[in-house]
């Protein structure tokens, strides 16, 4: 029987609220990191989840790691819930570099889907239950413009300065 399991951390984004599955004992594979604010995002801790900082321990340290510039990449376990089309978007956003940006056209054709999905594209990255640890922070507009960010294009822009400002095309 699987079990939501969470926890919170500090971080420049501000109190972020980590959530995993875990089935038995030892580390949940991720579901949710969700930032203060966020459109659409659990802000909250459901009644049901259990408190177990231990099993998301591996997603703080490695988060704490990026937030000090210090890891470019994650490497963890991960569990997000969405259809397989989300699913398609948010595998795509992991493929695009540290410090390196695309527009929503070009995350569509590395999807695999036509750029005119752009717009579900769009609709796919802002859904992206994994702030920070799937990088929709590294999706621009077509102009390169600095567009919407569920968290706030503040913060947005926070993580393209901690990644070196991004390579703007």
């Amino acid at each position: 029987m699987s079990t939501v399991v969470f926890t919170t951390m500090e971080s420049p984004l501000g109190l972020l609220l980590l959530s995993g599955v875990r089935d038995g004992d030892g580390p949940a594979a991720l579901a949710t990191v969700t930032a203060p604010g966020q459109k659409g995002a659990v802000s909250e801790p459901a009644d049901d989840w259990v408190c177990d900082p231990a099993a998301l321990a591996a997603a703080v340290a490695q988060l704490t790691a990026y937030f000090a510039g210090e890891r470019t990449t994650f490497d963890l376990p991960l569990a997000p819930a969405g259809t397989e089309f989300r699913q398609r978007i948010w595998a795509a956003l992991d493929e695009i570099p540290y410090g390196a940006t695309v527009t929503y056209g070009e995350l569509a054709l590395m999807a695999g889907v036509p750029p005119s999905a752009v717009r579900a594209v769009g609709g796919a990255v802002g859904a992206n239950p994994l702030l920070v640890v799937r990088p929709c922070h590294r999706v621009m507009g077509a102009s390169g413009a600095l567009t919407g960010f569920a968290a706030g294009v503040e913060r947005k822009r926070l993580l393209l300065d901690l990644e070196g400002g991004g390579t703007l095309f």
